[in-house]
């Protein structure tokens, strides 16, 4: 069993990417929207109550999937590099799974294809919460400012990584790269 971490800032192709991954491997998606948009309706984002559902939700879930040995599991995540708890939370995550394989994927692209991405279809439909474009459209570029959500050349450096710039690249193509460079069934 694995767990594919996919990590990247908003509108990168995460969701897209991991679908496509879960539909050429043995593999489920749990994109990190399953919980945000849960803990969004009884919640503001960012309150304690939602952070703790928010956390709760992905925890209990990874946990239980961990404990079984027939699915790999893909799981997305935007990550402040910055922030020291993010850290400690690719930690978390990566105790979760320590009995099993874990290959993290950052997904880099310019903030112009992402701004194209934050209208898409798929995206709209599957996450409630970027719906209202307006929001969405001034989060983007504003969260860059506030946050670092590219990692720097060489600061990951567990075992199991790989970053690709998904700039140019349909989402299967991607998932294809994911699955061949770490041997995933």
């Amino acid at each position: 069993m694995d767990l594919v971490f996919i990590i990247g800032a908003q509108a990168v192709g995460k969701m897209t990417v991991g679908e496509e991954l879960a539909k050429i491997t043995n593999t489920r998606l749990l994109h990190n929207h399953v919980s945000l948009e849960l803990a969004l309706t009884l919640f503001e984002y960012g309150t304690p109550g939602f952070n703790r559902l928010n956390k709760a939700i992905r925890e209990i879930a990874m946990e239980e999937f961990a404990k079984q040995n027939t699915e790999g599991m893909i799981f997305t995540y935007v990550c402040d590099f910055d922030a020291q708890s993010e850290w400690e939370y690719l930690e978390t995550v990566r105790d979760i799974f320590k009995d099993h394989n874990v290959f993290f994927v950052e997904l880099i692209s310019s903030l112009e294809t992402r701004m194209e991405r934050n209208i898409s279809e798929n995206r709209l439909a599957k996450k409630p919460s970027k719906r209202n474009l307006e929001r969405t459209k001034a989060e983007l570029p504003s969260s860059m400012k506030r946050h670092r959500l590219v990692s720097n050349e060489g600061e990951l450096t567990f075992e199991n990584y790989l970053r690709i710039n998904n700039e140019n690249l349909e989402p299967g193509v991607v998932a294809k790269m994911i699955k061949e460079y770490f041997k995933i069934i």
